[in-house]
C-alpha cells in the first residue's frame, strides 16, 4: 500500500530514534536513574530564562493576530532584520532581511534548500561520518548522496578525496562544523582548501557548486576553537542554522537559512526557497517562536555544563583504556569500538544499560557516538559500566 520510496525509509528508519525509544522502555524496567541513554542529541540544559520571559512578554503584550497569524513564507520581516543585523555585527557581513528565510528547524531548512536546488540525479557530497538523515533529505528530491571519507586521524575533510568525488553533476557539498557525530571543528585552513578546490571545479566544469553549511552547533565550542563563517571564504555558500542546541529548543523547530546576495542566481534562489518553504507544507516557520528568538539573539546555552560532562566522560573513558576523538565542539564524543563489529560493542554496552549509537548509522563503521548532552549524574554513573565493558576486552582491569 505505501510507496516504494517510503518502504525503503521505513526499513532504514533512524537507529538513533530507535535507541531513544528503547531507552524509554528500559527506563520503565530498570528505573530512569539506572539507564544511561547517550543516544539522542536532546539537550539536558534548560533554555535560558530569557526565553520564558520573551514568551510571556509576547503573548501578554503583542497583538495576537500578529503573534499567531500568517506572514510572508520567509518569516516576519522585523525578525529577519534583527537576525541579519546580529550576523553582520559578528561576521562583518551586510545581510538584510531579504537574505534570510525562517525555517522549521535545520532539517526543514535543508529540505527547503534541496527542493530549491536539486534535479533528479544531481549529486550532493557529504563527509563521512555524517548525520544519517542527510540520506533521506537528498533522496526526497531524487538526488544522489556521495560519501567522502574524512581524514582517519583528524576526521577533518580530506580535500584530495573531495576533488576525486566532485563531478559535473555535483550541485552541493555539505559541511557540518562543529560536527555531528565527531565533535570536530573544521579549521580555517581546511575551509580555505575546500573553497579553493570548489572554485577550481566550478571553472573546470562551468557549473555552480554550493556549500551548504549545516550549523546547529555553532555556539557550542570549547577552549580556543572558533567556527569560521564559511560565506566569508566561499561565495556560493548557503547557511542553515537552528536554535535547537544554542537555546535548547529542539522541539520548537525554529531556525533560519542565510542566502547571501553574492551567490549565483541569488534572486531566483531566494524566491525559490520561499516557495519551497510553502509547498513542502511548512508554509512558514512557527510564528511565536520567530518572535521569541528575535528577543534572545544574545542568549547562549550553558556551554560550561557540556564542558563538565565532556571532561568527566573523557577522563573516565581514557582511564578505562578506550580510544576516542577529543570533542572540540557540539556535545558528541566519537568513541572507537574495541572490536571490528561496533554493533556487538554497542550490544555489550546495552547489557550495562548504556545506550550509544553505532558508527555505521553515520556511514563510518568501527566507531560509536556518545551524546553527552545528559545530566552530570548520567555521565558519572555510567562510567563503572563503561569500565566493565572495557575490562571484558582486556583494555583495563576491574
Amino acid at each position: 500500500m505505501i510507496s516504494e520510496k517510503m518502504k525503503g525509509y521505513v526499513a532504514n528508519s533512524s537507529v538513533i530514534r530507535a535507541m531513544f525509544e528503547e531507552g524509554k522502555k528500559m527506563a520503565a524496567i530498570y528505573g530512569a536513574d539506572h539507564v544511561y541513554d547517550f543516544s539522542l542529541g536532546n539537550p539536558n540544559v534548560p533554555a535560558p530564562g530569557a526565553v520564558k520571559d520573551a514568551i510571556i512578554d509576547i503573548v501578554t503584550n503583542e497583538d495576537p493576530v500578529l503573534v499567531h497569524g500568517y506572514m510572508s513564507n520567509s518569516g516576519f520581516e522585523d525578525v529577519r532584520t534583527k537576525i541579519a543585523e546580529h550576523l553582520n555585527a559578528q561576521y562583518g557581513t551586510s545581510y538584510t532581511f531579504n537574505n534570510l528565510v525562517m525555517i522549521v528547524g535545520a532539517a526543514g531548512g535543508m529540505n527547503v534548500f534541496f527542493k530549491t536546488l536539486l534535479n533528479p540525479g544531481d549529486e550532493v557530497v557529504t563527509f563521512s561520518p555524517y548525520f544519517g538523515e542527510y540520506r533521506a533529505y537528498v533522496s526526497n528530491f531524487d538526488g544522489k548522496l556521495v560519501e567522502v571519507q574524512t581524514d582517519p586521524v583528524t576526521f577533518e575533510p580530506d580535500p584530495k578525496a573531495l576533488a576525486a568525488a566532485v563531478t559535473p553533476k555535483t550541485k552541493a557539498v555539505i559541511l557540518n562544523s562543529p560536527n555531528n557525530p565527531t565533535g570536530v571543528v573544521y579549521s580555517e585552513e581546511c575551509i580555505r582548501e575546500i573553497a579553493r578546490l570548489l572554485e577550481d571545479k566550478q571553472k573546470e566544469y562551468g557549473t555552480t557548486i554550493f556549500i551548504f553549511s549545516d550549523e546547529p552547533y555553532r555556539e557550542i565550542v570549547y577552549g580556543e576553537y572558533k567556527v569560521p563563517w564559511i560565506p566569508n571564504y566561499y561565495r556560493n555558500t548557503v547557511v542553515g542554522y537552528s536554535y535547537s542546541k544554542s537555546l535548547s529548543l529542539p522541539g520548537e523547530r525554529i531556525g533560519y537559512l542565510v542566502l547571501p546576495s553574492e551567490i549565483d542566481d541569488a534572486e531566483d534562489m531566494i524566491s525559490a526557497a520561499n516557495v519551497a518553504n510553502r509547498i513542502l507544507g511548512f508554509v512558514n516557520a512557527p510564528s511565536l517562536q520567530q518572535r521569541v528568538v528575535a528577543k534572545c539573539l544574545n542568549e547562549k546555552t550553558d556551554v560550561d555544563f557540556y564542558a563538565k560532562n565532556r571532561q568527566m566522560l573523557m577522563d573516565g573513558l581514557r582511564e578505562a583504556g578506550y580510544t576516542f576523538v577529543e570533542p572540540q565542539g557540539a556535545f558528541y564524543l566519537w568513541l572507537k569500538s574495541p572490536e571490528e563489529d561496533e554493533k556487538a560493542f554497542v550490544a555489550k554496552c546495552k547489557e550495562k544499560q548504556i545506550l550509544i549509537v553505532p558508527g555505521s548509522s553515520f556511514g563510518c563503521a568501527g566507531w560509536t557516538r556518545v551524546a553527552y548532552c545528559v545530566s552530570h549524574e548520567t555521565v558519572r554513573n555510567s562510567l563503572p559500566g563503561f569500565r566493565e565493558v572495557a575490562a571484558s576486552y582486556g583494555l583495563c582491569e576491574m
